[in-house]
Formats: structure tokens, C-alpha cells, sequence
């Protein structure tokens, strides 16, 4: 259940992030910034749903689950999060850890395509 919860916390903060950019940065940040924004929107709003599904699918599944969850999570944390700080603060060095969050997701779906049902 608390995939649940953090998935539409996830999702709320996905489109109050994602409204946040069209609407008070569209002015203020460069076309590209606002590029890298909406790329992180995307994926927040994404693979917060995935948590959702999870959390609810959690219930019967177990540690599983939760384990694949958890690369959700940090994949979102992870990546998303420094697509965001990057294109708020144009710091390159922020870019570096988005790879680190993409392989997270990319983890992420690869266990839950293994995965036994």
C-alpha cells in the first residue's frame, strides 16, 4: 500500500511539476530548458502510475514487488530529479546523474518483464 500512496503523491507533483513548467517557466527558461522540463514531467508522470500499479498489484505479490518498486522510485528521484535541477539551473554537472536514474527505470522494467506472475 505505500507504493499506492507515494505513486499519486508521484503523480500529483507530476502534474503540478509539469503545469509549474508550462505556465510560470515558459517565459523564463530557454527553449532547450524547457525541452529537458517537459522530458522530465514525462517520465515522473509515467512511472508514477507504474508505482500505482504496483502498490495495488503489491497486495498479493509481496518483496517482489517491492524490490522493483524501489528502482521505480529511484529512477523517478533519480532521474527526473536532475532533468528538473538541470534545466532550473543550467549546471551540465546535474546531467551526469540522470543516466544513473534512467538505468534505475531501465532495471525496473527489465526485472518486471522476468518476473513470474
Amino acid at each position: 500500500m505505500a507504493f499506492v500512496r507515494i505513486g499519486a503523491l508521484l503523480g500529483f507533483l507530476g502534474v503540478a511539476f509539469g503545469a509549474f513548467g508550462a505556465h510560470a517557466l515558459k517565459n523564463r527558461l530557454s527553449p532547450e530548458s524547457m525541452h529537458i522540463w517537459h522530458t522530465a514531467s514525462f517520465y515522473h508522470l509515467v512511472h508514477a502510475v507504474v508505482l500505482l500499479a504496483l502498490g495495488f498489484y503489491s497486495k498479493t505479490s509481496g518483496n517482489t514487488t517491492r524490490f522493483l518498486g524501489s528502482f521505480f522510485l529511484a529512477g523517478i528521484v533519480l532521474f527526473s530529479g536532475s532533468l528538473y535541477t538541470l534545466a532550473l539551473t543550467g549546471i551540465k554537472a546535474f546531467g551526469a546523474i540522470t543516466p544513473l536514474g534512467g538505468i534505475c527505470l531501465m532495471i525496473g522494467w527489465g526485472c518486471l518483464a522476468l518476473k513470474k506472475a
